[in-house]
């Protein structure tokens, strides 16, 4: 069986890294083994996790020529609609601080992760025509983002500017992302970012402990609200999925995804 995910231990510090080639694009499997690969983490009294992801590339987003094949049958696309929300909700409700190591891209999905981390540490593309992207660009494949999501972006980077992006499908540059507080801190290299990462829970494990923590839930019950499924209605989304213009967009992504 191939691993979906690699898990690198660091010390009190366990770094779990997306291991679905090309591009870790999330598929139900993926998803179902992030929840379980954190519950572990829990489990066995990790301190704190890094999600981390391939150079290039954190995540691709959801996996949307897999999600097609799906075809009609609803109670399918459901089902890998709720294992990716519960992929996020599981990082939202971490009892232990998650830093995302976005190694590279992060776009859709992949920025739900993220914004559902502690901390987020981007890596800097080397070359600058090409900068490495982040956001939530559901409108350009024809999806709405539910409003559990919205929330999750406008608790980084305030109301109005996250109702522009939004609106817009807007990805932004890493470093545009660090001017508008979606990611906290950039690095030179894939390797770097996992390595930034780790130093910022160090630091966050140095504190006393029950009081960090605890300051950490309340500061992060924004987020757990944000997640809590009426504010996701999952059902609506997934109908959403078959309308006109969203399938028009999700097909022609297809088709350009196969072409690359």
């Amino acid at each position: 069986m191939t691993t979906l995910i690699d898990t690198i231990n660091h010390g009190p510090i366990r770094e779990l890294r997306l291991a679905r080639p090309p591009v870790n694009a999330l598929d139900t499997e993926l998803c179902r083994a992030l929840i379980a690969t954190l519950n572990q983490c829990m489990a066995e009294d990790v301190q704190g996790v890094v999600l981390s992801g391939s150079e290039r590339i954190f995540t691709g987003g959801m996996d949307v020529p897999y999600l097609l094949r799906h075809g009609e049958d609803k109670h399918k696309l459901l089902d890998s609609w709720q294992a990716f929300f519960g992929a996020a909700r599981t990082l939202a409700e971490s009892r232990i601080p998650v830093v995302a190591a976005l190694t590279g891209h992060s776009p859709a999905g992949g920025c739900v992760l993220a914004l559902c981390c502690d901390y987020r540490v981007m890596a800097r593309s080397v070359d600058q025509a090409k900068p490495y992207v982040i956001g939530l660009n559901e409108v350009q494949v024809g999806l709405v983002a539910p409003e559990g999501i919205q929330r999750l972006l406008r608790r980084v980077v305030g109301m109005h500017r996250a109702g522009v992006l939004l609106a817009g499908g807007q990805l932004v540059s890493a470093e545009r992302a660090l001017e508008i507080g979606l990611v906290d801190e950039l690095a030179d290299g894939a390797g770097n970012v996992v390595e930034q990462a780790i130093a910022w829970l160090q630091a966050q494990l140095k504190l006393p402990r029950q009081p960090m923590l605890q300051t950490r839930a309340i500061a992060r019950a924004d987020l757990h609200e944000a997640m809590q499924p009426e504010h996701i209605q999952l059902e609506r989304f997934v109908e959403a999925w078959y309308s006109a213009d969203a399938q028009a967009a999700l097909q022609a992504l297809a088709a350009k995804l196969g072409k690359a």
